[in-house]
Order: structure tokens, then sequence, then C-alpha cells
């Protein structure tokens, strides 16, 4: 079982030992067996993706664009409805080489010098999730729906024009004596 789910993983490697220096480009059709690969909750369902990956290969270090676009299906939180989400996202990460694997870096993932492919499953995976929206509102609401929507959401107004506060008055007199 587990080997098997270590193939699937390998269809995600990007090859670039024998690639000459310079710009190449793979493309990735991302689909529900894909995101069975993570052990998520994943809130969408009928992913139709496309990853495309720029690979520009440099001596000794590589850059990568991933530009994850498509649609999912999510389930509006309001009116319970499926409803089809497009969206794109890209993001862009340099590997370097070294010792051991290290992703604590941001934008930076060190691999061993001994790698000969890079897999882009996670960053792929990472880039679909920050594009799934934390709220999920339906584009097909109705009229009624909306007035719920409101009635629940807070209103900003009072937000914008806060009350003087006494104590940053006191701040900002100290502020302006120094």
């Amino acid at each position: 079982m587990h080997t098997h789910f270590m193939d699937k993983f390998r269809n995600y490697d990007v090859v670039f030992s024998g690639l000459k220096n310079g710009k190449h480009e793979f493309r990735f059709e991302i689909d529900k067996e894909f995101f069975q690969l993570f052990d998520t909750e994943q809130e969408f369902t009928e992913p139709k993706i496309t990853a495309d990956v720029l690979m520009d290969k440099h001596s000794t270090f590589l850059e990568f664009w991933i530009k994850t676009s498509g649609t999912v299906k999510l389930v509006c939180d309001i009116s319970n409805e499926n409803f089809e989400y497009p969206f794109e996202n890209e993001i862009k990460v340099l590997v370097k080489f070294g010792e051991e694997y290290d992703d604590s870096e941001e934008d930076v993932i060190t691999i061993p010098t001994s790698d000969h492919s890079f897999n882009v499953a996670q960053l792929i995976y990472e880039d679909v999730m920050l594009s799934i929206p934390m709220k999920k509102i339906s584009p097909n609401l109705s009229e009624q729906d909306l007035e719920v929507l409101k009635k629940f959401s807070t209103p900003e107004k009072k937000e914008e024009e806060p009350e003087s506060d006494p104590r940053w008055d006191a701040l900002k007199k100290l502020k302006d004596k120094n």
C-alpha cells in the first residue's frame, strides 16, 4: 500500500538532473486523486485544476514558479448549496542544495545535494489551499440569504470612527513632549 502511495507522489516529481540551465516548463493536472495523497479534511469537491510549473535551473540553485488555476466546488456557508469557485494563485520558491532536506526558511527549500528531482506536490497543495476562501459564500445567493448574512455580520462603521480614548490622548501628549 505504502509504496503504491509513494509512486503516486512521484508523479509530481520535477527531474532537473541532466537538464540544461535555463527555463523548463512542466504541467500537472490536479484531480481528486491528488488530494487523497494528503491527509486532509478538504472542504471542496470536483477539483479541476492545472498546475503550471516553471523551473529556472541555475548551476547552484533552482527557481520554481508554481501557478495553480482552475475551479473547485464549495458548499455555501449560508445556503448549503454547491457552487463552483474559480481561482488562480502563484507561488515562487527557491530550491538550494545542502546536507539535508530543510523547509524551515520562508520561500526557500533546501534539498540534499544528491537529489535528482524536486517534488512539487506539497507546494501545489499549499498553493490550492491558500486559494480556498475561509468564508464560502455562493455568488448566486438570493436577496433573502444576503439579508440574513447582513444580520450576522458585524457592522463595520463603528470600527472606522473610533471615539477618542482618554488613554490614547495621554499617550499622545507624552509622545509630543519628547
